[in-house]
C-alpha cells in the first residue's frame, strides 16, 4: 500500500481525539473501518503508531516521528492547493459574490452592478449591524467582501487581523429634523444649540458613540440620551418628534424629514470595503472596489443637500472628489 495524506490525516486525528472511537466519529467513519485502515497503514511504515491502554491511545516512537511529519505535510499541501485555486481562478469569472454589509448606502448599487456584469455569478449577502461580526466572517471564508463603515480614522475589525480595507468615500455626519422644526430650514447647526435634545442613531459596535460624545463636549454639553435603534425605528423616532438623529450624508430623503450638516463637520463616516488577500475573492477585489465607488457616488448624486455641501467642502464624497 502507498502512503497518502488521508492516511497521515487517519493519523492526526488518532493522535489530537486520543480515541479510534473518537477520531471514527470525526472523520464520519466507522470504527472497524478506521481500525482496519490504522493496521494497514502501520504494516506499510513497519510497525505500531499507537499503544492502546485503559487512558485510550498514545503515540509510539514510531508514531512520534509520522506525526511530526504528517503536521508538517498536510498544511504544506493545503497551502499549495488554496495557491493553485486562486492562481487558476486570477482569470476566471466568479461565479459568486458573497457581500457582508452594515448600514450603508452602497451594497444595492454594488450589487446591481455586479450583477450587470457577472449575470450568471450568484450574488449573496448579508447584513449585519457589527462590522466585528463580518470581519469574522470574511477571515472564517464565510463572506468575501465586507461593505462596512468607521467612524473617524479607525479601520474596522481587531488590529492586524490582515484583511484589506479600501477606501470608498468619506461622509460627514449630518443631523435629521423633522420638517416643521425651528432649525430645519438652515443651512448648518451647531451642536451647542441642541444642548437639550435627545438623539438616536443605529447601532455599531464602533467608537461613534464615545466620538460624538467628544464633539458635544467641545460645545459644552453632555448628550442626554443616544438611543440605537435599526433605520425604520430611527425614522420613526425623529418623525415622532421624541429626538433627533445622526446620519450619514448620504442618508436618502424621507417625506416629513430634513438633514442639515453640523456646523465644522465634527464627525464624519468612512464607507469601507474589507477582504482577505490570500482569499480567493482577492482575485476580484478591484472589480468589487470599482462597483463600490461607483455606487456610492450614484447615491450621493440623488442627495441634493449632500450634492450641494460636497462642493462646498472638498476632501469628502467619492475618491474622485477628495483632494
Amino acid at each position: 500500500m502507498n502512503l497518502e495524506l488521508r492516511h497521515l490525516r487517519v493519523v492526526c486525528a488518532i493522535a489530537d481525539t486520543g480515541s479510534v472511537t473518537k477520531a471514527a466519529a470525526l472523520l464520519g467513519l466507522a470504527q472497524p473501518a478506521l481500525t482496519a485502515q490504522l493496521q494497514r497503514i502501520e504494516r506499510t511504515l513497519g510497525g505500531p503508531l499507537f499503544e492502546r491502554n485503559r487512558r485510550g491511545t498514545t503515540p509510539t516512537a514510531l508514531g512520534e516521528l509520522v506525526l511530526a511529519r504528517a503536521r508538517v505535510v498536510l498544511p504544506a499541501m493545503k497551502g499549495l492547493q488554496d495557491d493553485a485555486a486562486r492562481f487558476a481562478g486570477a482569470n476566471e469569472t466568479p461565479s459568486r459574490y458573497r457581500i457582508g454589509a452594515s448600514n450603508g448606502p452602497i451594497l444595492g448599487g454594488m450589487m446591481t452592478r455586479l450583477a450587470e456584469e457577472h449575470p450568471t455569478a450568484m450574488i449573496s449577502p448579508y447584513s449585519s449591524w457589527s462590522v466585528d461580526e463580518l470581519s469574522d466572517m470574511v477571515l472564517a471564508g464565510r463572506l468575501d467582501f465586507c461593505v462596512a463603515g468607521s467612524c473617524g480614522d479607525t479601520v474596522p475589525g481587531t488590529p492586524n487581523d490582515g484583511l484589506i480595507w479600501k477606501e470608498i468615500g468619506i461622509d460627514p455626519v449630518f443631523i435629521i429634523l423633522p420638517s416643521w422644526h425651528e432649525f430645519a430650514d438652515r443651512e448648518e447647526i451647531r451642536l451647542g444649540e441642541l444642548a437639550d435634545a435627545l438623539w438616536v442613531a443605529t447601532p455599531g459596535d464602533g467608537c461613534f458613540g464615545d466620538c460624538f460624545a467628544a464633539a458635544c463636549a467641545r460645545e459644552g454639553f453632555a448628550p442626554k440620551t443616544l438611543y440605537e435603534v435599526d433605520v425604520s425605528g430611527c425614522i420613526d423616532i425623529v418623525q415622532s418628534g421624541h429626538a433627533l438623529g445622526l446620519c450619514q450624508g448620504t442618508f436618502r430623503q424621507v417625506n416629513g424629514l430634513v438633514t442639515v450638516p453640523i456646523t465644522g463637520t465634527p464627525l464624519r463616516w468612512r464607507h469601507l470595503l474589507g477582504w482577505h488577500p490570500s482569499g480567493p475573492a482577492a482575485s476580484f477585489a478591484s472589480i468589487a472596489v470599482a462597483h463600490a465607488v461607483a455606487a456610492y457616488r450614484d447615491t450621493a448624486g440623488r442627495n441634493p443637500v449632500y450634492s450641494q455641501w460636497l462642493k462646498r467642502n472638498p476632501g469628502f464624497g467619492p475618491p474622485d472628489d477628495m483632494t
